[in-house]
């Protein structure tokens, strides 16, 4: 038997997760949950990651008090960063993602390195939430924050930072900055060049299932973890969920990663950089055992997200199930959403902005909470079809089935809406990918499993998934010729 800790960090909740691995199969309690979102600081958006990781302690001394625990350690969302210098504090509060400045800098980067020439570079389609455009508005506009920071680490690297003392960057995580060359497995350091960053900022990569070494000797006191081994994971959230797909073996499969993004792809043996993917806004990032994955970044539960708070805020809805409740008993099909329209990936006025895409398409503006929701989900469903029909013909694989894993997962409607659209077998599950696939790679890494077919065969003696079979209805064809007609603004060029 072990027993293992994963820190499971998300754009909307962390969680302290406790796993006990015993004769291959898998327990996992949830000992913390707390709320994570930006904070406005100066008219921008930011992370709070000092009062992130008090609650990662508080999560650790919890799941001490259930015994010994032999190794701890983070995934994250991607491309986030703090700038550290030494010892000390991080120089400031990390920027979000959605901040404003990426779009800005996407724009201004886009003059001298062009969208063709960075994934040529480093197989990573080129978004304004990259990495790449966030440390190019730094040196354009903080360049003395970025001299006196000696590196700069990922938002679950800089964790794991805290947690041993140890700076390494992890390569599932790195490999979506767009500043990593995936074939080449190295700093993509002419790109980084002409991006005008800083060579000295960029830390030492390691692979996933490294052992980093002891918690920090006031953190184990402060704790009592005081024999846990600190590890790297698969710090990359979507990598961890990959890692714990239930699938047999065999190719003729996707997997789709539902939470505020949904990431859908495959697993492929190397990276695919042509122009054809490029052309099709696909990317390659690396995978756990350097498996890549082959994927594409689609909006996700992201803009049902944003209704809710919206929602929350003025005293209305705001439990998900509700929601989901009033989406069933509204009308199917009635108006969609190309969600990959710039607009959607903008904070705030979600609602409006449903509602005006309607009205400028020509559709029925949604009404209530549950029109809305349906407009979205069953949008969301579409979006996929078309995206697994491009995985079909730029990997030449014939995909019978659609693997949904994470919080998206639990979704029955948005799970039989994708059978539905996509006309694949749809199998959801398991809901907690990521923190299984967090812990099972600390496990292998300790050889208490063997490989990747260890860890999925783990999960599918650990987990119950279930089953969604597609049925025609010349309703969801209709849907989709109405949805292939309509307009997105999409950022690949």
């Amino acid at each position: 038997m072990s027993r293992h800790i994963a820190i499971d960090l998300g754009a909307e909740s962390g969680r302290v997760i406790l796993g006990t691995l015993q004769r291959g199969r898998l327990r996992m309690r949830e000992i913390h949950r707390f709320p994570n979102g930006a904070v406005t600081a100066d008219g921008t958006l930011r992370w709070d990651i000092l009062r992130l990781f008090r609650e990662v302690r508080i999560g650790l001394a919890k799941a001490a008090r259930g015994g010994p625990v032999d190794s701890v350690a983070c995934d994250s969302w991607g491309v986030d960063y703090v700038l550290l210098r030494g010892e000390g504090p991080p120089l400031s509060l990390p920027y979000t993602y959605r901040d404003e400045r990426t779009f800005r800098s996407f724009a201004e980067t886009g003059r001298t390195v062009s969208p063709r020439a960075a994934f040529a570079a480093t197989g990573i389609a080129s978004l304004s939430i990259n990495t790449l455009y966030q440390l190019a508005d730094d040196a354009r506009r903080r360049p003395q924050v970025l001299r006196l920071a000696d590196r700069f680490l990922l938002i679950g690297d800089a964790v794991s930072w805290l947690l041993s003392g140890v700076s390494r960057a992890e390569e599932t995580l790195v490999s979506g900055s767009q500043l990593w060359d995936t074939r080449r497995r190295r700093w993509a350091w002419p790109l980084i060049a002409k991006a005008g960053i800083p060579r000295a900022i960029f830390p030492r990569v390691v692979a996933p299932g490294t052992r980093l070494g002891k918690l920090r000797p006031d953190l184990a006191r402060e704790t009592g973890l005081r024999r846990a081994a600190v590890l790297t994971t698969c710090a990359h959230d979507t990598a961890a969920a990959v890692a714990a797909v239930p699938a047999e073996k065999g190719d003729g499969w996707a997997y789709l990663s539902s939470g505020t993004w949904s990431l859908l792809g495959v697993e492929l043996p190397r990276p695919k950089v042509d122009e054809a993917a490029r052309r099709a806004g696909f990317t390659n990032e690396t995978g756990y055992a350097g498996t890549t994955r082959f994927l594409k970044n689609l909006v996700g539960l992201w803009v049902l997200q944003e209704c809710r708070r919206e929602w929350r805020e003025k005293g209305q809805v705001s439990d998900y199930g509700e929601i989901t409740r009033l989406a069933a008993s509204a009308p199917p099909l009635r108006s969609l959403l190309r969600l990959d329209d710039p607009r959607f990936l903008r904070r705030g006025d979600m609602v409006a902005k449903v509602r005006a895409y309607c009205r400028e398409t020509g559709q029925p503006a949604p009404r209530t909470h549950g029109e809305v929701a349906r407009c979205v989900l069953e949008s969301l469903a579409l979006l996929y079809r078309l995206e697994v029909d491009a995985l079909e013909k730029l990997t030449g694989r014939k995909l019978a089935t659609l693997h949904i894993v994470g919080g998206g997962s639990r979704n029955a409607l948005l799970n039989q809406a994708a059978a539905d659209a996509t006309g694949r077998v749809v199998v959801a599950g398991p809901v907690e990918a990521t923190a299984a696939g967090n812990i099972l790679v600390q496990a292998a890494a300790l050889h208490k499993l063997r490989g990747l077919a260890g860890i999925r065969a783990a999960v599918r003696a650990s987990f119950p998934v279930a089953t969604f079979r597609p049925r025609a209805t010349p309703a969801w064809e209709s849907a989709l010729r109405r949805f292939r007609q309509l307009p997105n603004k999409p950022t690949q060029r």
